[in-house]
């Protein structure tokens, strides 16, 4: 089953490269779906910065700069795509959404 509307959280690495576009196109393909990028910087958790004991609030307050409320904003039947491991913990971390690799997204929908 397919969801209605993805949000997309690019990580640092496809931001620098300029690859999120890429990625909501590949997400566009999916049949009667919304794909909207979440303007957010840095999730808060580069890596394993975010998990250090000294960094871990500073890590949630960037999380809450842009990205964690534009989670929450979400409705419930909506996706939460980002590609970066430690970005997908974040989400899950600073507000209590899944988020899902884009392949696994489009793969479900496949399915």
């Amino acid at each position: 089953d397919s969801p209605r509307k993805i949000l997309v959280h690019g990580h640092c690495y496809q931001k620098a490269m300029n690859t999120v576009s890429a990625q909501k196109t590949m997400l566009e393909a999916i049949p009667d779906v919304t794909v909207q990028v979440i303007d957010a910087g840095c999730c808060g958790m580069a890596g394993a910065f975010g998990y250090q004991k000294e960094h871990y609030a500073i890590s949630l307050k960037i999380g809450e700069d842009r990205l964690f409320p534009a989670v929450r904003q979400a409705k419930e039947g909506d996706v939460i795509a980002a590609a970066g491991f430690s970005c997908r913990h974040q989400i899950a971390d600073g507000t209590g959404r899944k988020a899902y690799h884009p392949v696994e997204i489009l793969a479900n929908a496949l399915q």
